[in-house]
């Protein structure tokens, strides 16, 4: 990864060059309260073999939080990225909204995965390109649509290669 987040002593968060810093950080022992639900499905993924033990489980989390943060804000940077969102399918013009939101950003909507779920639902995965801030809105368009249920944005500083040029462009003209 190009850059991560570390906590510091006193619960300071200042950025680094590498996650490999991050790592490398002298360990800083917190205490931390989770309700029961949270810590039993804790003690689950550690006991399947998912992480070491809590702490590290809890580690990771966080680190993946911070960089997932750091991602939202990188304002007019190229990335690329998946939009993931479920949706009761069974709303009126509900589909019909999203293809709008997709159609009017056909330039960064790279190509769409639609998989039938049970009980009217959709699962639906966008593969997106563009600046963060036309990402973060597109999101937010597709959130304020009624039924929609939930919608992720994940994203990588690692962006795809152009797949056509104009013709004009491979000659030089513009």
């Amino acid at each position: 990864m190009m850059f991560s987040r570390q906590l510091m002593a006193g619960g300071k968060l200042e950025s680094s060059d590498t996650e490999h810093k991050l790592r490398q950080d002298k360990v800083h022992r917190i205490s931390v309260s989770l309700p029961k639900s949270l810590t039993m499905k804790l003690d689950e993924i550690v006991a399947e073999g998912h992480y070491r033990n809590r702490s590290h489980a809890i580690t990771q989390m966080v680190r993946n939080n911070f960089l997932d943060q750091q991602y939202q804000r990188r304002g007019s940077q190229v990335m690329a990225g998946t939009v993931t969102l479920v949706y009761d399918e069974s709303r009126p013009r509900l589909r019909e909204r999203l293809i709008h939101i997709q159609r009017s950003h056909i330039d960064t909507v790279i190509s769409s995965l639609n998989v039938l779920l049970e009980n009217q639902h959709s699962l639906e995965v966008l593969q997106v390109q563009g600046p963060v801030d036309t990402l973060n809105a597109i999101v937010q368009q597709i959130k304020a649509c009624k039924g929609v249920e939930s919608c992720k944005l994940a994203l990588t500083t690692i962006i795809m290669p152009p797949i056509h040029k104009k013709e004009d462009e491979e000659h030089g003209e513009y």
